[in-house]
């Protein structure tokens, strides 16, 4: 599929054929035309941001990317899941962006599966992100998801000195908590919430392999319009996860490829930092999590008290929309939420829908996910974690894998032994 991205003063009257055109920034009232980023520069002036015009231009990128990542049905594919998309995106500086169209192709087909083709022409969006206000001083930018990780690492870098600005992406049913999150860290931390807003002109796809490009992007605005970023500094830019769901080994052999997602896998990050150090950005990003489990994470936090006052009330579950804004209990982040929990020790206030997961009935036909992560702790116990892993994480992308490996034995380790309590196992 081809789609055509710009703001609504570059977009051609005439969109080219067989094009979806989506309107940057602004919608557009036309038919036939999707939208993407309506309001961020608003929520950008009053929190103070005076971004770079290529983090905008980032900004842009990752909009077009999101909407057509879910303005592409996978199912209409020759596999069921690989599309070729053909992306065409005004920005302010296309002469540079199509010097790194190899670059986000590779990245991007990592990170969604799909192969993409992006072209960039003039015309992109260089107004209304101006603001009076001084830049903002804090030291660093970590994204805060309503999740228990990065809940976790505010904590922990607000308690290691780190004046922090923490960028939210608003999503149903976690805006409120990422908000509570902030305020009750270190007395409060500045807080930017902003949504992509992304409405194609058919919403068609739901997977979103893309969408934690739109998340850092919107960490890169926030860091460029830094007093310490505008000083010449490097700003460090936190993606919290714990390394077992930032590897995201595939279970099982049928759980290949992006099947398994890779919004913070270390090798889709080692790409996007290069090409953020091409495109001159001095930005650092970091997940200080990449070697430890979730259930370490919970055991080692710095403020014990905040965490337990809150753990219950974070969202890790990947169905949490589609079951009424509550956790299934059952779908791999439920488990390693779980799991995590025995392994701290305390008691899990969480209430899932899916308590019990030792069910031989009827009910438990679409447990495929407790299934699969047996299967994978029965299947290291007899041929080894090396066999197990198998492809899945490369020496070439990643270097030393001792490391990397360990955390994803011990992260399954953390799931086994909460299955076997559970009498799941």
């Amino acid at each position: 599929m081809k789609f055509y991205c710009a703001p609504p003063a570059s977009l051609p009257v005439l969109i080219p054929p067989q094009s979806i055109a989506i309107s940057l920034y602004e919608a557009l009232n036309r038919d036939g035309v999707g939208s993407a980023g309506t309001g961020i520069s608003r929520a950008c002036k009053k929190a103070g941001f005076v971004p770079s015009k290529r983090a905008v231009d980032l900004l842009s990128i990752a909009l077009s990317v999101v909407a057509a990542d879910n303005g592409c049905s996978r199912k209409d594919s020759p596999d069921g899941w690989t599309r070729e998309l053909d992306v065409t995106i005004a920005v302010i500086e296309p002469d540079f962006w199509n010097t790194q169209r190899s670059s986000l192709k590779h990245l991007l087909g990592f990170l969604t599966g799909d192969i993409w083709n992006l072209s960039f022409v003039a015309g992109g969006f260089n107004k209304d992100f101006i603001s009076e206000k001084p830049a903002l001083d804090e030291d660093a930018v970590t994204l805060m998801s309503g999740g228990m990780d990065s809940l976790i690492g505010a904590i922990d870098l607000s308690s290691e000195g780190n004046r922090l600005l923490a960028v939210s992406q608003i999503s149903t049913g976690d805006k409120e908590k990422q908000s509570i999150f902030a305020g009750a860290i270190n007395g409060g931390i500045r807080h930017f919430q902003v949504n992509h807003n992304v409405r194609p002109v058919d919403s068609v796809e739901t997977s979103q392999r893309s969408r934690s490009l739109i998340f850092i992007a919107f960490g890169v605005l926030a860091a460029t319009s830094l007093s310490k970023y505008r000083d010449g500094a490097v700003v460090k830019l936190y993606i919290p996860e714990n390394g077992f769901i930032s590897l995201n080994i595939p279970l099982t052999p049928l759980r290949v490829g992006s099947l398994s997602t890779r919004t913070t896998h270390p090798h889709y990050i080692k790409q996007l930092q290069t090409l953020l150090q091409t495109s001159g950005f001095r930005i650092e990003l970091v997940n200080p999590y990449q070697f430890k489990t979730k259930g370490e994470m919970l055991l080692n936090c710095t403020d014990q008290a905040l965490l337990q006052r809150y753990a219950s009330a974070s969202t890790s579950c990947g169905r949490f929309a589609r079951h009424g804004f509550s956790h299934c209990g059952r779908c791999v982040p439920c488990l390693v939420r779980r799991a995590a929990f025995l392994k701290w020790g305390k008691d899990d206030g969480t209430g899932y829908r899916n308590n019990n997961l030792s069910l031989v009935n009827s009910n438990a036909a679409s447990f495929d996910d407790v299934r699969s992560v047996g299967m994978a702790a029965e299947y290291v116990r007899m041929h080894g974690l090396d066999r197990w892993i198998g492809q899945a994480l490369s020496t070439a992308q990643l270097g030393d894998l001792t490391h990397y490996k360990d955390t994803a034995k011990r992260g399954l380790d953390e799931l086994a032994t909460f299955l076997t309590q559970a009498r799941a196992l």
